[in-house]
């Protein structure tokens, strides 16, 4: 297990988001507020994380011909618990990520990594893989929030901070509307993922740079 290349394939080389474009319904649709991303991030990662290690458990006993139904039996039971802790402890976020909690269930970053890895590799791995997969998930999710919250309504925290209405930063006649319309969701992600490939290609020419001059 190396711990150092699945952060850095969590948070960028295989990033969920931004290299792989997983789940794009529910990145585009509720990366309007701080609060609703950081919750989708914080509940995906958790989800990732049980699933993978039960999925790693038991994979010498799931039949190979049943294993994506019993898959999916898992992360529905697992989605089930963190959709009636929310509605429980928080209810405004429950409200607030309406139907997308219940839809990562069929979300294909935690079938893919059930698939990908966790039915392949040990416990402690699978954890961590769900550990940095949720990571990257999570941080792609916030860029998107604070970007889509300042530019279409003007402010930052918003449903954490300041009693739930965030710190405005912009004039109230400032900011761009459409950036919290979908539009707003394909336009951030676009620029989102311009910026992953920049510092990944900056990233890759730094350490061929790194191994040329180490010769």
């Amino acid at each position: 297990m190396n711990f150092k290349k699945q952060f850095e394939e969590g948070l960028l080389t295989k990033n969920p988001v931004t290299v792989q474009l997983l789940g794009m319904c529910s990145v585009l649709a509720i990366t309007t507020s701080l609060f609703n991303g950081l919750g989708m991030g914080l509940s995906v990662t958790i989800i990732l994380i049980c699933s993978n290690v039960l999925i790693s458990a038991l994979r010498k006993v799931i039949p190979s011909q049943i294993r994506i139904a019993a898959y999916i039996v898992i992360i529905a039971g697992f989605v089930t618990i963190v959709d009636l802790l929310l509605k429980a402890y928080l209810p405004d976020l429950s409200e607030s990520l309406g139907v997308f909690i219940p839809l990562i269930v069929v979300n294909c970053i935690i079938l893919g990594r059930a698939e990908g890895f966790a039915s392949k590799n040990g416990v402690l791995a699978s954890a961590v893989d769900g550990l940095c997969q949720g990571i990257g998930y999570t941080v792609a999710l916030v860029i998107m929030c604070v970007i889509r919250e300042l530019l279409g309504s003007g402010t930052f925290g918003g449903g954490l901070l300041n009693g739930g209405e965030g710190i405005r930063l912009l004039p109230a006649q400032f900011p761009a509307m459409m950036m919290v319309m979908p539009v707003g969701g394909f336009l951030t992600l676009g620029f989102v993922i311009a910026g992953s490939q920049w510092l990944m290609a900056r990233l890759d020419r730094k350490n061929r740079k790194n191994r040329k001059g180490g010769r």
